[in-house]
């Protein structure tokens, strides 16, 4: 891999660190501010849907997509991680239910700009026989951070090896007959304190890097041909390409259906783990360690041989360990450890080889430069939209203490049948080909 290439794909993949960092920060702590705000699972289901993990990101998505090809991908890097360090610091310093609902919403929408310029970005700064490593180094990244984020959380929590500084720290600074609750939702404060840190170190990465030279010899282009670019302009050139339409209908139909699913995993899994399994919030956050450790390891496995390997073999097998996971919760139930731990597993087999690693590398791959980012950002938008819907819904069915998980698991396996039936059939061939050339042969000289 040329060490441009990989240093800027490393650069870019911290915002996938601080995307699913953000999203399992709130869920692995959520119990804490649930405790000390006296949160409703109606509360809970607020949260979930205008966080990072659905509505705050579909926002930003649209927002940052047409951004991108407006102003450039470098554009995004050299401002939005300052939204999201206001985001995270609004958490840290929550004191009662609309701040820590905007906090989510401000890093939700931050994390939202974000994605679409990364995937673009690490996508039109590959060399073509590395794109789908690149890729995938960007998804370790996603998984990373939770598998940190977690672990920390274990640390800091009540009852964690470094609770006592965290305890301390409290009392210095709301003092010595604060209440426990109080307290305790210390740790989690520490915990998004860190996501600012990382947040700060990538903003520092991001704004040394040169603007992608795709973007940049469309705008030249665009220029010469004295075309002038506007939010509505560039939907009416996406809608107005049945290609591009229906490209972005595949797409959307495919990661919807299975982010839907993995929206729910993300946010709420600690919390199915506690109360369906019946395990200690300590662990249920080191099975879920352990679940984010296992995305990394086959993503790493992954990354050596995607760009040599049949995508539609790829695919298929990492749907066929998702429809197991929940195939378990109807078949068997996941009362028990081993279950429970089978359950938690197989999902991670899964993340290893998830749909969003295709997502990001077809998302790219299908659109030309003029419109790629404002693409996926309006298929983001779609998804996380209706994944916060989504959220609320699951809190209905779940129920207070996981009586409706059985049902739940029924819709997770429908879902996931949908994006499996509809990624085999519309899978495209682009694998060694370069962005030039596939948006060549599927668009013409309409590029």
């Amino acid at each position: 891999m040329a060490k441009s290439s990989l240093k800027s794909t490393l650069a870019v993949s911290l915002n996938n660190y601080l995307d699913a960092g953000a999203i399992v920060a709130g869920g692995s702590g959520i119990s804490l501010w649930q405790s000390y705000l006296g949160l409703s699972e109606m509360h809970l289901g607020w949260l979930n849907a205008i966080s990072a993990n659905a509505l705050g990101a579909a926002i930003g998505a649209i927002i940052g997509g047409f951004l991108a090809d407006k102003f450039g991908r470098k554009f995004i890097f050299t401002y939005n991680l300052l939204v999201y360090m206001l985001g995270v610091l609004t958490i840290m310093l929550s004191v009662c239910f609309p701040m820590l609902l905007a906090g989510f919403l401000i890093t939700g929408i931050s994390v939202g700009i974000g994605v679409p310029a990364s995937w673009t970005y690490i996508s039109e700064s590959s060399e073509v026989g590395n794109r789908g490593r690149n890729i995938c180094i960007s998804q370790m990244s996603w998984g990373f951070g939770p598998m940190i984020i977690l672990l920390m959380g274990m640390l800091f929590a009540p009852g964690g090896y470094l609770y006592g500084p965290v305890e301390s720290l409290a009392h210095a600074v709301i003092g010595a007959d604060a209440a426990t609750a109080a307290v305790e939702v210390f740790s989690s404060r520490v915990v998004f304190f860190t996501l600012f840190v990382i947040a700060f170190i990538a903003w520092l990465l991001q704004r040394q890097l040169e603007e992608s030279a795709e973007f940049e010899a469309t705008k030249q282009q665009a220029k010469e041909q004295g075309k002038q670019s506007g939010l509505l302009q560039s939907f009416s050139v996406l809608f107005s390409n049945k290609t591009a339409v229906k490209s972005a209908l595949f797409l959307a139909a495919i990661y919807l259906t299975w982010n839907l699913v993995a929206s729910v995993m993300g946010f709420f899994s600690p919390h199915i783990c506690e109360t369906a399994g019946g395990v200690s919030n300590e662990e249920a956050n080191w099975m879920n360690c352990i679940q984010w450790a296992t995305v990394v390891g086959v993503t790493f496995v992954i990354s050596h041989v995607i760009d040599r390997t049949s995508h539609k073999l790829l695919y298929v097998l990492g749907l066929v360990f998702a429809l197991a996971t929940w195939l378990l919760v109807v078949g068997v139930g996941v009362n028990g450890e081993a279950t429970l731990w089978a359950f938690v597993i197989l999902w991670g087999l899964n993340g290893g080889i998830s749909v969003q690693i295709f997502y990001a590398l077809w998302g790219s791959e299908l659109f030309p430069a003029k419109f790629r980012a404002g693409a996926q950002g309006l298929m983001f938008f779609i998804v996380r939209g209706l994944s916060a819907a989504w959220g609320l819904v699951f809190t209905y069915i779940y129920g207070e203490n996981g009586e409706g998980f059985t049902i739940a698991a029924y819709c997770m396996i429908a879902l996931l049948l949908i994006s499996l039936v509809v990624g085999v059939a519309g899978c495209p061939n682009t694998r060694g080909k370069s962005l030039e050339q596939i948006v060549k042969e599927r668009y013409g000289d309409e590029a």
